[in-house]
């Protein structure tokens, strides 16, 4: 895969615009832009699962209180 290839820039309503050619094409539908210097900068979106965040949290130091295991009251039905 080319590690460039020039583009034509073109406006779409008030909105500069790129088509992005197939080799360059990114997974999903959405995409995160970002500017360092004079360049623009297009990464795909990284949708995390929630146990991969989970994981990144660190365990709570907190002692709970102790909860009796009470047997469920009757009902009348």
């Amino acid at each position: 895969m080319p590690a460039e290839r020039h583009v034509r820039l073109f406006k779409n309503g008030r909105n500069q615009a790129l088509r992005i050619p197939r080799e360059f094409e990114l997974p999903g539908n959405e995409a995160i832009l970002h500017k360092e210097g004079d360049r623009l900068i297009i990464e795909p979106v990284q949708h995390r699962s929630l146990r991969v965040l989970l994981a990144t949290w660190a365990s709570l130091e907190e002692d709970f209180p102790k909860i009796e295991d009470l047997p469920p009251e009757p009902a009348d039905i």
